[in-house]
C-alpha cells in the first residue's frame, strides 16, 4: 500500500494513523479514542489522527469506531511528519 509508514524501518516506533469517518464527531470523544486528535473537516467528515503501538491496538481502535456507529471511510498509516500536512488533503474516494 503506497503512502503507508513502514514500522519495520523504524522498529519500536508507533505508527501514526489517520482514520476518516463520515459525519462529525465532537471533541468530547477524545478520551474514548485514547487521546487521538479529532478534526471536523469542512466536507462533513471527521479525521482521527494519532499513534498506534501495534496491530492489536489498531483493531481495538477500529472496534471503538464501529461502536460509535459512524461510517468508516478510510484507515491510513502515515509518516509522523505527514500528520499535520495531510489533514488538509482531500478524502480518498
Amino acid at each position: 500500500m503506497s503512502g503507508t509508514y513502514n514500522s519495520e524501518i523504524h522498529p519500536g516506533q508507533p505508527v501514526i494513523y489517520q482514520i476518516r469517518l463520515k459525519g462529525h464527531l465532537g471533541r468530547h470523544w477524545t478520551d474514548w479514542f485514547d487521546g487521538f486528535t479529532i478534526t471536523a473537516l469542512d466536507n462533513g467528515e471527521t479525521l482521527l489522527t494519532g499513534p498506534v503501538t501495534d496491530q492489536a491496538a489498531l483493531h481495538g481502535l477500529l472496534k471503538k469506531v464501529r461502536d460509535v456507529g459512524m461510517p468508516l471511510l478510510s484507515v491510513v498509516g502515515i509518516k509522523p511528519d505527514q500528520a499535520d500536512a495531510s489533514e488538509t488533503s482531500p478524502p480518498l474516494g
